[in-house]
């Protein structure tokens, strides 16, 4: 039935879309409904042919302005070839020399040009001959408008060209793109600043230090005073160890000392924690999460809710964002002899296939991201056991790995032959277990800084090259240890965090964008007048109107409103006498516990002499005893100790073994 009604409604659609029924409105429904209008047709409407009509509009539409345009063009060319030709003429009336060319030749040269290019009209004056005088046949080829060129004009372009060669290779050396004609400081603290992260737009830069605080910095919103946006402890009273943006920069990634890593929002409000694991299992991958300290963590640069963080358990867990119940997956870098060893450092790879840790044997061993029981590659005695490698990462083409190690070296590694290092340098001081190392955005350069003593002089930024390793450029930056480096891809500047308490970005106004470039130039803020008080006032807040108690007119008034009042005119009930009435309980209750109480309170005895008060008892109890001594009347033993002190002088003349047997 259903597809009877479909057919037919359909058929009657496409009558009405092909024929226009012709008829006027119906006089008795109009005259029934009350409006001459009811009863008319509707009016159909033939899509296509308003689709086609609407095309065909489109295609004259461009076509009039490609014709436009192309008048327009046109107009231009004959302009620029008029104002070439009046220079030409200007030239050729000036000149002293001039290259002569025969009417002949010339009328050919028009000649042909004319019959070879009948479709072009040119408009002005003939174009002269293209031949000079003084230049070789070879130099034909190339076109040139105007006067001969002089004797010397070809040994002077081909100086301009090695010039030009020369700019091109300072310009292609990697030190002439570092940024650092210019720097900023930002004050995070007193303490050493460990962590630092910048979102990959480079609007927002996060710090944290020893002090346990997390600061946030807006560049776009900071004016020259460059003050923090925002300051929290997310970890309470555990040190920032890695601090993050997630790839798409919505997040921030927070390890700090304790066991269980935070994810915060751009605004720094939390967003989940990771749960603590069992302490008491021995084997780690049978945990929900760490169970001891944490050393590192860091997002997946291609899924933006996955991320990595490695502990003191001697594990390395893979977590999601949206699962805050249990780790994700368990990795478990072993040592030669199999035993557990602690991994100081993590990361991925660039294309987020690889993780990498650095351990405390010395190792680095790196697995595959979806098989998580043996190591893809390893290098057992990559740094000295029992150092602290700081820092992996990875080149951005991601085929070198550089290890930043507490060894004091810093070396590149080729994961393809992951035997020996491909280039390596000492004698680079590292105190601190978040030393790091980084690339420059174009792979040439690698950089890393250095720890110093307390008046040991000022840290370092040291850039090396990434071929040859050949220290190429350094950087003093103040005189305390460089901890952490950043170099930002988008914005072309360097941020590093120092040993006493100071975050700095070194930019260049050419070379870099955005970034600190924004905030320098804005003034500082003028303080508010509020908070400019010439002498301070001291109010007292009563004294104000509007603060004042209301005083009451009459009491009699308000006696009056109080007897009214339910509450205030309610009397009290008195206290029951007896056992009690009506639910309420009496005052001394029917029980015995209840008596005694009340015949304690009313003993008025005076106890003062408690020795007094048991004497007053004993010349009764010795006249007539009661409690005692007639219960042992008839079992109470004879008194031997008076027959003894009555017999005291007969057993002196006694010997003595008797006298102690007595």
């Amino acid at each position: 039935m259903d597809t009877e009604e479909t057919v037919g409604a359909g058929a009657l659609a496409a009558e009405a879309s092909h024929v226009e029924l012709v008829g006027g409105p119906d006089p008795e429904l109009a005259a029934t409904m009350g409006f001459s209008g009811f009863g008319k047709k509707a009016r159909t409407f033939d899509l296509e042919a308003m689709f086609e009509q609407t095309r065909r509009t489109a295609v004259e539409r461009s076509k009039k302005m490609l014709e436009a345009r192309a008048r327009e063009e046109e107009a231009q060319k004959e302009k620029e070839l008029r104002s070439q030709h009046e220079d030409i003429d200007s030239a050729a009336s000036g000149s002293s020399v001039m290259g002569a060319c025969s009417a002949s030749t010339c009328r050919e040269a028009e000649s042909s040009e004319s019959e070879d290019g009948s479709n072009e009209e040119l408009i002005g004056p003939p174009l002269p001959c293209q031949t000079s005088i003084q230049g070789p046949a070879e130099d034909t080829d190339d076109e040139f408008i105007g006067p001969p060129l002089p004797p010397g004009y070809k040994d002077s372009d081909d100086d301009d060209d090695d010039d030009d060669d020369d700019m091109q290779e300072e310009d292609n050396s990697p030190v002439k793109k570092i940024p650092d004609s210019h720097e900023i400081t930002l004050q995070h603290g007193t303490k050493t600043v460990s962590a630092l992260g910048l979102d990959p737009s480079g609007a927002r830069l996060v710090t944290g230090g020893y002090d346990y605080d997390v600061r946030l910095w807006d560049f776009a919103g900071m004016d020259a005073s460059l003050q923090a946006f925002r300051s929290l402890q997310p970890c309470e009273c555990h040190q920032i160890k890695s601090l993050q943006y997630s790839s798409t920069g919505d997040v921030i990634l927070v390890v700090s000392g304790n066991s269980q890593a935070k994810v915060l929002d751009r605004d720094g409000f939390p967003v989940m924690e990771c749960v603590k694991g069992d302490q008491y299992i021995v084997d780690m991958a049978n945990t929900k999460g760490h169970t001891a300290m944490l050393n590192t963590g860091c997002w997946h640069p291609k899924i933006k809710e996955e991320f990595l963080t490695c502990s003191n358990d001697g594990t390395v867990r893979t977590w999601d964002v949206n699962n805050d119940k249990k780790h994700k997956g368990v990795f478990k870098p072993r040592s030669v002899q199999g035993k557990r060893v602690i991994p100081t450092t993590c990361t991925y790879s660039r294309d987020g296939k690889l993780i990498a840790a650095g351990c405390q044997d010395g190792s680095i061993q790196i697995w595959d991201r979806n098989m998580n029981v043996h190591t893809k590659f390893h290098c057992r005695q990559a740094h000295a056991p029992g150092t602290e490698t700081s820092c992996l990462t990875f080149s951005y083409d991601g085929t070198v790995l550089a290890s930043r190690g507490g060894d004091d070296t810093l070396k590149t590694w080729d994961i393809r032959q992951f035997k020996k290092p491909i280039n390596s340098v000492e004698g680079l001081s590292s105190f601190f277990p978040m030393t790091d190392c980084c690339f420059s955005p174009d792979d040439k350069l690698i950089v890393t800084g250095t720890s110093i003593k307390k008046g040991g002089g000022n840290g370092k930024l040291i850039f090396f090259e990434r071929e040859t390793f050949q220290k190429v450029y350094e950087i003093e930056v103040t005189d305390a240890s460089v901890v952490r480096c950043l170099w930002h891809p988008k914005l072309n500047q360097i941020m590093v965090g120092t040993g006493n308490g100071l975050a700095k970005v070194y930019y260049d106004p050419i070379k870099s964008q955005r970034g600190a470039k924004l905030c320098v130039v804005k003034t500082k803020r003028k303080a508010r007048q509020a908070e400019t008080l010439t002498q301070d006032y001291i109010i007292t807040p009563h004294a104000l109107p509007m603060f004042r108690e209301p005083r009451q007119r009459s009491t009699r008034k308000q006696l009056e409103k109080d007897r009214l009042d339910p509450l205030k005119s309610h009397k009290p009930e008195p206290p029951v006498a007896g056992p009690g009435r009506g639910g309420r309980v009496g005052t001394h209750g029917g029980t015995l516990s209840s008596y005694i109480v009340k015949n304690i309170a009313l003993d008025k005895t005076d106890d003062s002499n408690p020795r007094e008060a048991i004497l007053r008892h004993a010349k009764e109890a010795e006249d007539n005893p009661y409690w005692v001594a007639p219960a042992y009347s008839k079992t109470q033993p004879k008194a031997v100790f008076a027959e003894v002190e009555s017999e005291e002088d007969e057993t002196d003349n006694k010997p003595e073994w008797k006298k102690r047997k007595i």
